[in-house]
């Protein structure tokens, strides 16, 4: 990932072997760009006094809200710490059963388990990355009826939210939406944040909107917002903005076993900042992802990522994960790019498979198949907008040599 700071200077981090010295990695697979805008943004509030929860957080929230078509957010200091606290604002019983894709980042199900629930695995497809109905139906007869369910939108891909919801047999409303990597897609004419119970989007450093850090969640609920906005600092009935404000009072009183989760005023002031510049960003998302498309079509040991049907939604192409054919070692396939300066990962190491969750996870006894299957095959591709053509093509190439010479030889075992 590269990592630019105020000064134009760059520190990168790659996800390849730590035998390619950092310099000759000529394509990162991530870059954490901070725009000008932001970063003078960062040093107005620098200057200002306050650089706490105050008024930028609250006219980020407001920006936000508007851009996704949601009545309300609440900023946060993680998509984590989001999915976690709009998992307890739903007031389940400890221990309530809430449904989530092994295909997802283990902060994901973490949180289930911190707000005090009993996350139950579902399995996925293994081209979409995602769960079907009827694996969610699995899950339900080995588990029982769910409480609720957080619903992953994997790698910036649609998931069909309402075909799930119905499949676990709850409404909505008691669905929590996973868009950490959805930022910016549209079901339909609709952008996502606006459908369900609460959603949960994610700033982390190598997101659509990075901000190094910081999370939001949207709703349409204003109980629920109201209760998200005080349990994010401690439960308290104020903050300190509103005690220090000229006229507030210094008393405040303590509803809800909290956290300090809240997000800074520098977070939310490079997010406004960043914010004007995410459209522009999505369409070269896209632009990428379409290069890509028309140069590793024809390559016989690479599928192209899934994506939403025509006139279904957009998809927003925060990841790029193409699926390697059987047969093909990705490893060797990550090591070789990585050769050729090309930085890759990997999305994700499926949930069930991670010693923590292995122990305490709810996983059903027909086992997690189709996750299996993918997680051999997936490669993610560098996909963000500073990406050029130039760099696109030399991916291309290097993931070309380095495939069909193996496909090849392959075929004549």
């Amino acid at each position: 990932m590269a990592l630019r700071g105020a000064y134009g200077m760059t520190t990168r981090i790659n996800a390849v072997p730590r035998a390619v010295p950092a310099e000759e990695v000529q394509v990162p697979f991530a870059d954490c760009y901070i725009t000008a805008a932001a970063q003078n943004a960062a040093l107005r509030v620098l200057r200002s006094g306050w650089v706490t929860t105050g008024r930028e957080v609250a006219a980020f929230e407001g920006e936000f809200a508007g851009y996704v078509g949601a009545d309300h957010a609440v900023a946060v200091s993680s998509c984590t710490h989001g999915i976690e606290l709009a998992l307890r604002s739903y007031g389940l019983p400890r221990g309530s059963l809430v449904l989530t894709s092994t295909m997802t980042f283990c902060g994901a199900v973490q949180a289930i388990v911190h707000a005090g629930l009993q996350p139950v695995l579902v399995d996925v497809d293994a081209i979409t990355g995602m769960p079907t109905p009827a694996t969610v139906r699995d899950s339900v007869r080995a588990f029982g009826q769910p409480a609720a369910m957080t619903v992953v939108h994997w790698a910036g891909d649609l998931a069909d939210v309402p075909a799930l919801a119905d499949a676990a047999g709850l409404t909505l409303d008691q669905v929590v939406v996973d868009a950490a990597h959805a930022i910016g897609t549209y079901e339909g004419s609709t952008p996502i944040g606006s459908q369900c119970g609460a959603t949960c989007f994610s700033f982390y450093a190598t997101k659509n909107l990075p901000l190094g850090e910081g999370g939001m969640i949207t709703t349409n609920n204003a109980d629920r917002a109201g209760w998200l906005h005080q349990a994010r600092l401690h439960g308290m009935t104020a903050d300190a903005w509103r005690r220090y404000l000229p006229g507030g009072s210094w008393r405040y009183d303590v509803a809800e076993a909290g956290l300090k989760a809240n997000m800074t005023d520098i977070q939310a002031a490079m997010g406004r900042a960043q914010l004007t510049h995410l459209p522009r960003w999505q369409e070269r998302r896209a632009q990428i992802a379409a290069r890509y498309d028309l140069q590793l079509s024809t390559l016989p040991a690479v599928a192209l990522p899934h994506r939403p049907a025509p006139g279904t939604g957009t998809h927003a192409w925060h990841l790029y994960p193409i699926r390697l054919a059987a047969g093909i070692e990705r490893d060797e396939v990550i090591a070789e790019l990585a050769a050729r300066g090309v930085g890759t990962s990997v999305h994700f190491i499926p949930v069930h498979q991670l010693t923590y969750f292995g122990q305490v996870a709810s996983i059903p006894p027909s086992g997690m198949n189709g996750a299996d299957a993918l997680f051999d095959q997936l490669l993610s591709l560098p996909i963000h907008p500073r990406l050029t053509d130039g760099q696109i093509d030399a991916v291309c190439a290097a993931l070309a040599d380095a495939t069909n010479r193996r496909f090849s030889r392959k075929g004549a075992e």
